[in-house]
């Protein structure tokens, strides 16, 4: 099973890094890092679109209509369209939100952006989570792209993850410390 999925892994990096290139060099880089989020979020919130994909039952035919039908619909660029389409002729397609993922992310790490997740127990404003990226952005020396949500179970506090770098201020996390202290003694 590791086997597969080191393989998988593998695929997927060869495979976006290709259409990279191939983006980069038909000059459509960013209509195609756009289409490709929207693909992503598709494959998140459409249940029968995600079971095209991930259903070995699914005919290749079946695969290509529904494919060409959603890039007419939803106006995708060509040459992302064909990607898809290879991915499908090379029996991929069950690797294709890993490698849109890998392509964004490759796309992210090209404009020098860092990624950085945050999460707070409490609600932030849209201005909140844009101060807490500025700062992010002073003290990393980079762009960052952050990824923010809420979670109310942490109680209070927040948690950011920039990299590897992670700072963890939640009263969940403080409880956590306090529980495995006592267990010890």
């Amino acid at each position: 099973m590791s086997k597969n999925k080191g393989f998988s892994n593998t695929s997927a990096s060869r495979y976006s890094l290709a259409l990279y290139e191939l983006a980069t060099e038909a000059n459509t880089l960013s209509e195609i890092e756009v289409h490709s989020t929207s693909i992503i979020n598709l494959i998140t919130l459409s249940e029968d679109f995600k079971s095209l994909i991930k259903d070995p039952t699914n005919n290749e035919e079946d695969q290509l209509n529904a494919l060409n039908k959603i890039s007419e619909l939803y106006k995708l660029n060509r040459l992302l369209t064909k990607f898809l389409n290879f991915l499908i002729f090379k029996r991929r397609f069950f690797y294709v939100h890993k490698i849109l993922k890998s392509f964004i992310g490759i796309c992210s790490i090209k404009r020098g952006e860092l990624k950085a997740e945050l999460t707070t127990a409490k609600d932030l404003t849209e201005n909140e989570v844009n101060n807490i990226k500025e700062e992010l952005t002073k003290n990393f020396s980079s762009k960052i792209k952050l990824n923010y949500k809420h979670d109310k179970s942490l109680i209070g506090g927040l948690i950011v993850q920039v990299g590897s770098t992670m700072v963890d201020t939640s009263i969940k996390n403080k409880l956590q410390q306090i529980e495995n202290r006592m267990i010890e003694a």
